[in-house]
């Protein structure tokens, strides 16, 4: 295991310090807590730019646009067989009467 020397502000020393005693772990084990808490943070954050990015870059092509209602349309019998059966139909039986008529 690699060792780091870190310099702490007084404040930040005496939170940490209570913090340990309040919950019973050393100094170093709520240290490391925290650094790999704020370093998968960082990797979230990075990943939501990169995310962010590409849907902006998508949203705006049309060849993506296009793509998209294709797929959409491919896609469509499969979502209405699915929302008869979710409605407790059998795909493909006639449309029941409105109840509101």
């Amino acid at each position: 295991m690699a060792t780091l020397n870190l310099r702490l502000p007084d404040s930040l020393d005496r939170q940490l310090s209570a913090l340990a005693a309040q919950t019973h772990q050393n100094r170093s084990d709520l240290a490391r807590a925290a650094l790999k808490q704020y370093l998968r943070d960082q990797e979230r954050e990075r990943l939501m730019a990169e995310m962010e990015t590409a849907f902006r870059v998508l949203a705006t092509s049309p060849e993506a646009r296009a793509e998209r209602i294709a797929i959409a349309e491919d896609f469509l019998p499969l979502d209405n067989e699915a929302l008869d059966l979710a409605e407790g139909h059998k795909p493909g039986d006639a449309e029941p009467e409105p109840w509101w008529k």
